[in-house]
């Protein structure tokens, strides 16, 4: 598809904000500004780009060739840069989660209800070629009815180090949760669609952080620092997940602990059952039959080795501003029914039982269609 005419500001020119740059540009669209408050990060986005760069996200919002903002900062700055984006009637493309805490994660999901710009989140595993091939064969009904999914995105070491903003609560707003395990939680809900959340269960833990030494053979916490002052996150979590209609989803994330590491993702139906790695290119299904006898019958499914989910992700977005369309994937909704679940999580492990969250329907029209023609009038 042609995103030509799109004008795309990137928000946090770190590695993250570069690959979107590369993808949209890729694309068609067009990549005019970056924000980003280090000097060196602005140099190095305008020299690969050709754009201009601002230290702050309040002229990049306004800034008037820009019809889109890709937000990639540390979670605690997704709200004020994504609200001010959408009130600028922007289209917006925030990375996950959503936000750091889910109060902030309902202002912008109010933003977005108010704004004429569409809003999305940056759910790429969705994209992947294992979860395109799933999606295909669920819409066909292989797998039957869907009753559970284990979902595991656990690193045996893995820890990004005390004293960077993914362990300090303030700007991560929390850890191996909301860094990794988001994305095995949004793949397990988007799988089961949504279903209607009845009761969740989690323990949140903090390991490694307070030992003087942590083995670390792949190199993640750079100049680990036992005496840092900004490990108050957790390092694993565990969480049981009961859905409407007896559907269940387990629930395991770690940066660090002493297990193999894994990323699984298996999926149970009634007909027939999916294994594959989250953000991987392979599908196995599992089934059974009695054909000439009784028997296991399984597939393995190997799609594109480039469909990774981030380009796709990002087409995805440049598809819904051409169309003048809300989004299909990747929506606000979506996204804000994620954190309800993340903070349930946390609140059982806070008070050391389950927890039942209130989580909003989004049906009836809750958010506004975009309308097409003041797109459209924006691009002209």
């Amino acid at each position: 598809m042609s995103g030509a005419g799109i004008g795309v500001g990137v928000v946090g020119l770190g590695g993250m904000g570069s690959l979107h740059a590369r993808n949209l540009e890729s694309l068609g669209a067009d990549v005019v500004a970056g924000a980003d408050p280090v000097e060196d990060q602005r140099t190095r986005f305008a020299d690969a780009f050709d754009a201009r760069t601002y230290e702050t996200h309040d002229d990049l919002v306004v800034d008037d060739d820009v019809d889109a903002v890709i937000v990639t900062t540390p979670n605690r700055f997704h709200e004020p840069i994504t609200v001010a984006a959408l009130e600028a009637d922007r289209h917006v493309l925030v990375e996950k989660p959503l936000a750091h805490s889910l109060e902030s994660a309902r202002r912008i999901a109010d933003a977005a209800a108010r704004s004429d710009g569409i809003c999305m989140v940056g759910f790429h595993n969705r994209h992947a070629a294992s979860m395109a091939l799933f999606d295909e064969y669920r819409t066909r009904g292989r797998f039957g009815d869907l009753t559970h999914v284990e979902a595991n995105y656990v690193r045996r070491r893995g820890v990004p180090g005390p004293g960077s903003w993914f362990t300090n609560p303030e700007l991560a707003g929390g850890g191996a949760l909301l860094d990794i395990g988001v994305h095995a939680l949004d793949l397990a809900l988007y799988a089961l669609d949504f279903p209607e959340i009845v009761e969740v269960s989690g323990v949140a833990r903090k390991t490694f952080g307070e030992k003087e030494e942590v083995a670390d053979p792949d190199g993640f916490g750079a100049n680990w620092n036992a005496e840092a002052d900004t490990y108050e996150v957790d390092d694993s979590v565990s969480a049981f997940i009961r859905c409407a209609d007896n559907r269940t989803i387990s629930l395991e994330a770690a940066w660090a602990t002493n297990r193999v590491e894994s990323m699984d993702f298996i999926v149970r139906g009634t007909e027939a059952g999916a294994h594959f790695d989250v953000g991987d290119t392979k599908l196995r299904i599992l089934e059974a039959g009695t054909a000439g006898c009784d028997h296991y019958a399984d597939a393995t499914l190997t799609g594109d080795e480039s469909m990774t989910g981030y380009r796709e992700q990002d087409e995805a977005f440049l598809e819904a501003i051409v169309a003048g369309t809300e989004p299909t994937t990747n929506t606000v909704e979506e996204a804000l029914i994620v954190q309800h679940v993340i903070d349930a999580i946390y609140r059982s492990s806070e008070e050391g039982r389950a927890y039942r969250p209130t989580i909003p329907s989004f049906e009836d029209g809750a958010r506004r269609p975009v309308r097409g023609r003041e797109i459209r009038s924006r691009l002209d």
